[in-house]
């Protein structure tokens, strides 16, 4: 049987650490290993120049450097937006999504390998659940298009293929990874982890305290009308839900973006932007982005101009910051919810 090495891509400093101290190797050289892997664009073994040559031949026994293999990317006809198809070690396809917007540059990064939430409207859960990624698997897909891109990615979002929440553990490791001043170095507020309301997660993620943003996609103003769209509502109440959501905010101090797809007569009516705004108001320090809803192959549509004015019309009484985001690259089927794998034979 033919030995399968482990990638170093997603080990932190104590993972390397550790692979020091069972090979003998002074701990300081983990230290430097971590930096070759988080802070400089290598492709191999090779490129580790200060590393002693026989410690390098220990790791090459053992491990690999990358978990994923770029397949090939698709470019929007405006230019501003990329997407980008990887293959995970076990075969699986994801994709990841790049956006372009003045100086800043947002990568949106999956997190499985399709999703077990079955949101009605989106297209990730037509491919049912099929694996959590690791935290390598998630954190490669910045690394290689890194590799790829002129300009310097800024942001990140864990809101491609898949629910973070579902995969807590291997997500909030490679945000810390993304976070490590002692390798990207990015920010804790340019890093965006999304979740569909996973309440026990959103409440493990307010006591451990972690300082990434959060976001959550609302969707409904009533809990029956959430439950037609979202099935995680069944266990994860939006009474509860925006209870958790309070409480965070008190707790951390900080901001929360509610995400909200519009859909044609089924969350866009005058009434529910009411809804909206009492829902939301008792909520400090969030804000509310209106995502008109953009079209797969399904029963739900997006609303014409006028019905989104009148939406957003009603929400200017709103005591909170509300923004429309209109997703790019919906041509190339990367626009929120348009993620899918159509054919997994490459």
């Amino acid at each position: 049987m033919k030995k399968v090495n482990s990638p170093l891509i997603g080990k932190n400093l104590t993972d390397l650490k550790e692979i020091c101290e069972k090979h003998g190797v002074e701990s300081f050289r983990a230290k430097q290993l971590f930096n070759w892997l988080y802070s400089n664009d290598i492709k191999d073994f090779n490129d580790l120049t200060n590393l002693p040559k026989v410690f390098i031949n220990i790791l090459k026994l053992d491990h690999c450097i990358h978990p994923l293999e770029f397949v090939q990317s698709t470019k929007s006809n405006s230019e501003l937006t990329n997407k980008f198809l990887f293959k995970t070690r076990s075969g699986s396809l994801i994709e990841s999504v790049l956006m372009n917007e003045g100086n800043r540059v947002t990568l949106c990064l999956s997190t499985q390998v399709g999703c077990a939430l079955d949101c009605k409207f989106c297209a990730t859960a037509k491919m049912g659940f099929k694996e959590n990624l690791n935290s390598g698997e998630i954190l490669d897909q910045y690394l290689l298009i890194r590799q790829k891109v002129k300009k310097p990615i800024t942001n990140i979002v864990f809101m491609g293929m898949g629910e973070p929440f579902l995969n807590y553990k291997n997500v909030i490791k490679a945000a810390h990874l993304l976070h490590s001043p002692d390798g990207i170095n990015m920010s804790t507020k340019r890093i965006t982890i999304s979740t569909a309301g996973v309440i026990d997660k959103i409440k493990r993620f307010t006591k451990e305290k972690e300082k990434f943003k959060l976001a959550i996609s609302l969707n409904g103003t009533t809990n029956e009308q959430r439950s037609l769209i979202m099935p995680i509502t069944l266990k994860n109440s939006l009474d509860d839900l925006l209870d958790a959501s309070k409480k965070y905010t008190e707790s951390s101090k900080r901001w929360l973006t509610f995400e909200y797809v519009l859909l044609k007569e089924r969350n866009d009516t005058v009434e529910d932007a009411n809804r909206l705004i009492t829902l939301l108001t008792e909520i400090q320090r969030c804000k509310l982005n209106v995502i008109p809803y953009n079209e797969i192959d399904g029963e739900f549509q997006r609303p014409n101009q006028n019905q989104i004015q009148t939406f957003m019309n009603k929400l200017r009484s709103a005591r909170f910051p509300v923004t429309i985001r209109w997703s790019k690259g919906t041509d190339i089927d990367a626009g929120c919810g348009q993620l899918a794998i159509k054919n997994n034979s490459m």
